[in-house]
């Protein structure tokens, strides 16, 4: 199955490189090609931005009030519950008069993301009946977008390996400058290697 065409944009959106790997495909100009990088960035953004978080659920000690002498093994209990009490006591099971309040939490301190330990990522992957685009995202912020054939299995492997051959030819480059545009002849050669082998 064939990859078509590699986009690399950096941190701040701007295309650093871009390649065709299939013959005969419709020819853009860089203006469209720089276009379609900031475009693509900005598009990541807002839907990193609008990723839905979930509502936390706050352990009882941090929500309710109960006395010393009382034990108690409930399960936790959602933020937006101790804020809902007519009370305004928390939803405790203890058997105290109700003095302790809970301290309300900032709303945007009362959600997570479903994964915590995974940060928010943006746009992964778009497709039609013509091509699928997918988007791998350093940690640095770099953006490797791949054009590919919809049909085409294992991309994230092939990401992988896309990005350990710019690891390797690029990062590794005494001469290169971070965030400029790669021109780098072994990149190119291995990438191109790589590709027309797995095909």
């Amino acid at each position: 199955m064939p990859v078509f065409s590699l986009i690399i944009i950096n941190k701040a959106g701007g295309l650093v490189y871009q390649r065709e790997f299939q013959p005969g495909l419709r020819k853009l100009s860089t203006n469209d090609y720089l276009v379609l990088a900031g475009t693509f960035h900005g598009v990541h953004a807002i839907t990193r931005s609008i990723t839905p978080k979930l509502p936390l659920s706050i352990p009882p000690s941090a929500s309710t009030a109960t006395t010393s002498t009382s034990t108690s093994t409930s399960t936790p209990v959602p933020a937006s519950s101790s804020l809902a009490s007519p009370s305004g006591t928390g939803t405790g099971t203890g058997t105290g008069t109700g003095t302790g309040t809970a301290t309300p939490t900032p709303a945007s301190s009362a959600y997570t993301y479903p994964n915590p330990g995974i940060p928010a990522t943006g746009l992964d992957t778009l497709e039609t009946d013509k091509f699928r685009l997918t988007c791998f995202q350093t940690m640095t912020g770099t953006k490797f977008l791949l054009f590919t054939d919809p049909t085409m299995a294992n991309i994230d492997g092939v990401m992988k390996q896309i990005y350990e051959i710019y690891a390797d030819y690029v990062m590794k480059n005494p001469f290169y400058q971070l965030e400029m545009p790669v021109r780098c002849e072994a990149f190119d050669r291995h990438l191109g290697g790589w590709l027309r082998g797995r095909a």
